[in-house]
């Protein structure tokens, strides 16, 4: 009831079609995903899934109607205990993470209102991710109007990022502050309507990704100033210009992404500079471990591959590849597996024939051109290589590779857009003779 009264308002007579069709897939991820995990994964693992997060926040619920001071202090804690809230945090499991205590806080927040049924929570979750994603949409819709069908593909009707990215994860809250930082990022830089509430709900987005995973922070902001300064370029109307001041941008570009990381890493030694390679192999061999462990499917990137830093770097292009092409039809070995590796097919075939029609001449005027483009294809790449380099596990590449979907997909339809463009030549115009 709630979706369909505020439809008018978030959509028009081309859009409207995709609102109520774009929920009800997310409403269906959130419910499948506790399906999955109670009769395919069995409903009991010990940690790190969507049953591990709610029982946890189960007990911020129950200490919030037996001791409201108790339940307000467990809520507001970082990993410190009091006398009232000690009986309550020894039977939690993630109370000693932040990122993960993060997510809890969030379903607590939302049993207030569902009296901590799973399913109305999913249901909420659901929201929360739906309404980001729809304010993305509508931003890139507002650029690009011939493309909604497209932009609603690749936001809305991605099973693997409708599934994973809806449901009680904290791949769903991402998705969603992911969606909403991109709005509020064309709304303040590009309509320059509404800076304030835009800026509010930037720094909200960004603080509740930072607070979650990190490392998509530090792909999303290289990658977002890298848009605005190209499209401010993009006033310079010599195209020679444009490609000599360039390297300039992309330095400008690169020094703040550097000191964006700088200060996260001051914040958390896990992401500082020297500490990235450490984490990525900690993060790798623990879901390597895993994977073999629950029978799920491992992969490599060689065998002379090494968690130096110059050892990630020549692995780039695996990495890459593995995030978004893979797993490949032959690597399933299960129905998910199979449903994820069609998907990766089809992503294959998609970029090879978008760079078909483009020409591999081309793509460099198309990405300057269109900054965006540049935007779209860097943070899904840079991303892509984050957890293509880190995760080592199919089962665990599925939920982490979302965010960067439809942004991937996004950029490559405009990519398509504008070569078809190209290749529609006007008609010749032949005068007609009229006798006196």
């Amino acid at each position: 009831m709630i979706a369909y009264a505020l439809k008018p308002a978030f959509t028009d007579l081309r859009i409207k079609r995709y609102f109520i069709p774009g929920l009800s897939v997310k409403i269906i991820g959130a419910l499948s995903v506790g399906f999955i995990y109670q009769f395919y994964y069995g409903g009991g693992r010990p940690s790190g899934d969507t049953f591990a997060y709610f029982k946890d926040a189960n007990v911020i619920f129950g200490a919030f109607w037996e001791n409201p001071v108790a339940g307000i202090k467990l809520f507001l804690a970082r990993g410190e205990v009091s006398p009232e809230t000690f009986q309550y945090a020894n039977r939690m499991y993630w109370f000693n993470s932040p990122t993960e205590y993060f997510v809890i806080r969030v379903i607590a927040l939302c049993s207030l209102l569902t009296f901590h049924s799973y399913a109305a929570n999913a249901l909420l979750f659901a929201a929360i991710s739906f309404s980001g994603i729809w304010a993305m949409y509508r931003a890139f819709y507002k650029l690009f109007p011939s493309l909604h069908k497209e932009f609603a593909i690749a936001m809305l009707f991605i099973p693997s990022v409708f599934f994973w990215g809806s449901g009680i994860l904290k791949d769903t809250i991402t998705l969603g502050a992911l969606g909403w930082a991109t709005w509020a990022i064309v709304r303040i830089f590009f309509e320059r309507k509404g800076v304030v509430v835009a800026g509010i709900v930037l720094f909200l987005s960004l603080y509740t990704i930072y607070s979650i995973k990190i490392y998509i922070v530090l792909c999303f902001l290289p990658a977002a100033i890298l848009w605005v300064f190209l499209a401010n370029a993009e006033r310079i109307k010599s195209v020679i210009v444009r490609i000599m001041i360039l390297p300039f941008v992309l330095l400008i570009s690169g020094v703040l992404g550097y000191y964006a990381m700088l200060e996260i890493g001051e914040d958390n030694a896990r992401y500082s500079l020297d500490k990235v390679s450490e984490t990525a192999e900690i993060t790798a061999r623990y879901l390597t471990y895993v994977g073999e462990s629950q029978g799920g499917s491992v992969y490599t990137l060689g065998e002379d591959y090494d968690f130096s830093l110059a050892g990630m770097l020549r692995k780039f292009p695996l990495a890459v590849n593995v995030t978004l092409f893979r797993p490949y039809l032959w690597e399933a070995h299960n129905v998910v597996m199979l449903l994820s590796a069609l998907e990766s097919f089809a992503t294959l075939l998609l970029t090879l024939w978008v760079i078909y029609q483009a020409g591999l001449v081309n793509l460099i005027r198309y990405l300057l051109a269109k900054p965006i483009i540049s935007f779209c294809l860097l943070f899904a790449i840079a991303f892509s290589f984050a957890v293509g380099i880190s995760t080592y596990n199919f089962g665990s590449l599925v939920r982490y590779k979302i965010p960067m979907f439809p942004f991937y997909l996004a950029g490559l339809f405009i990519l398509r857009y504008l070569a078809q463009r190209k290749k529609i030549k006007p008609k010749r115009r032949t005068k007609v003779l009229v006798k006196p």
